[in-house]
């Protein structure tokens, strides 16, 4: 088989012949270089008129102002993008101040005895002046009016807690099921009370348990999850039955309007329901 060689290409030619009934029929001869030639040129010369109609006209204004439009809606894109980028770091790192704030928690829970002059309790710690505490509970002034007159070194020793919510039990402490504490089913909104007096060493929200609260006394820890709002904040001392928060259904891992109370001694979860007064 022969293939073509670039000299039987040079020396090749197109014959036109067109076929109009007004005329006589003519042909044109063009070799393949001419004709690529002539192409070329054709190109070159609709090319630069266009350039040029763009230029004389409206149009190239009215296409040139398109562009700059889709330009800055593209920047106003991208700057709301780096905003929501920014939103979104800064939620990161509040999650992860929120789960080094509980890893310290813990850490105070789970030693048998509390060392107060270490620096990890003197950091929660908040030393309160004498007077009387405004509340909106009557019995958090009348344990405080108790206390003043009959708290003593033994009396410390005797520990109880109190319902830290009106509301019904929706679901009891199970550890088999690692639910390790007690659901009190209840509106959004009811007043959510200290069962216990002590040190608020965290409050805030996590994605899994919503806006949470948790009270250090002594041994002991209470945790108060799923609220709707927070009322105290870290490192204020707290009275037995005083106003903390106020329930809620924050958090992914829940399933409606309830108030989620466990308590914690020396690291381990211990059924609420015993320690409770009837």
């Amino acid at each position: 088989m022969n293939w073509f060689s670039l000299k039987d290409i040079k020396e090749s030619s197109i014959l036109v012949t067109p076929n109009f009934p007004s005329t006589t029929t003519k042909r044109f001869k063009f070799t393949i270089l001419a004709l690529a030639g002539y192409v070329t040129i054709a190109i070159f010369l609709i090319g630069l008129l266009t350039i040029l109609f763009l230029a004389i006209t409206p149009l190239g204004s009215a296409l040139t102002f398109l562009e700059t439009t889709e330009i800055k809606q593209q920047k106003k894109e991208i700057q709301q993008l780096e905003k929501q980028v920014l939103i979104l770091s800064e939620q990161v790192e509040s999650i992860s101040s929120v789960n080094k704030r509980l890893k310290m928690a813990m850490m105070l829970a789970g030693s048998d005895k509390i060392d107060t002059s270490s620096v990890l309790y003197d950091s929660l710690k908040q030393f309160k002046k004498p007077g009387m505490k405004i509340t909106n509970n009557i019995y958090s002034v009348f344990i405080d009016l108790l206390n003043k007159f009959t708290v003593n070194e033994d009396s410390l020793k005797i520990l109880y807690f109190l319902k830290p919510i009106n509301g019904v039990v929706t679901q009891k402490f199970n550890p088999l099921n690692n639910h390790l504490g007690i659901d009190y089913g209840a509106k959004i909104g009811t007043p959510v009370y200290a069962s216990l007096s002590g040190i608020v060493i965290h409050s805030g929200y996590s994605i899994e348990y919503g806006y949470s609260l948790i009270i250090q006394s002594g041994n002991y820890l209470a945790m108060y999850k799923h609220c709707s709002e927070l009322i105290k904040k870290e490192r204020e001392f707290v009275r037995q039955g005083e106003l903390i928060a106020l329930s809620g259904n924050s958090g992914s891992n829940t399933s409606g309007p309830h108030l989620h109370f466990e308590v914690w001694e020396n690291g381990k979860a211990i059924n609420p329901d015993l320690l409770l007064t009837k």
